[in-house]
């Protein structure tokens, strides 16, 4: 009986992990050479952008998100803001040029991908920050103050 191809989060696509429940079904239909187009490239999923797998959690002040961007250069990130969601995107380019003839397993994402996150409170955009280390990219997001006052003194002019 086979499962409806469910896609796989980038992270599952990055490192080849699997679920538990398609493991077997996995194994079965791993890459062979007559799995090949007849142009005599591997087979690739019908969406050329992949999704990026993230983590989302707060502090008392801000929402952090945290991916994984091995491989991809800065200026190759594009982060979209507002106060209601982020959109992530980036590419993943493969420098080597290698003949798929000799590719035994190939498991690793190359290409464009994007994540948008609509995130549970506003926050404000302007003091959005961005790090990224060792592969790790983490997003702090400023939650909007919802109790805070500002006291104005009327000028006469």
């Amino acid at each position: 009986m086979k499962m409806p191809n469910k896609k796989r989060s980038f992270f599952e696509r990055l490192t080849g992990s699997v679920h538990e429940e398609e493991e077997e079904e996995e194994i079965q239909e791993l890459p062979h050479k007559k799995d090949k187009k007849e142009n005599g490239t591997w087979m690739e999923e019908e969406n050329n952008e992949a999704e990026l797998a993230v983590d989302v959690y707060q502090t008392p002040t801000d929402i952090i998100i945290q991916t994984m961007v091995a491989g991809v250069r800065p200026e190759d990130l594009e982060l979209n803001i507002a106060r209601d969601m982020i959109t992530i995107r980036g590419k993943r380019g493969e420098n080597r040029i290698i003949d798929e003839d000799n590719y035994f397993t190939k498991e690793l994402y190359w290409g464009k991908f994007s994540r948008t996150i609509l995130l549970p409170q506003e926050i404000e955009p302007e003091e959005a920050d961005a790090t990224e280390r060792h592969g790790l990219l983490t997003i702090r997001l400023q939650k909007v103050d919802k109790d805070k006052k500002n006291i104005i003194k009327v000028k006469s002019i």
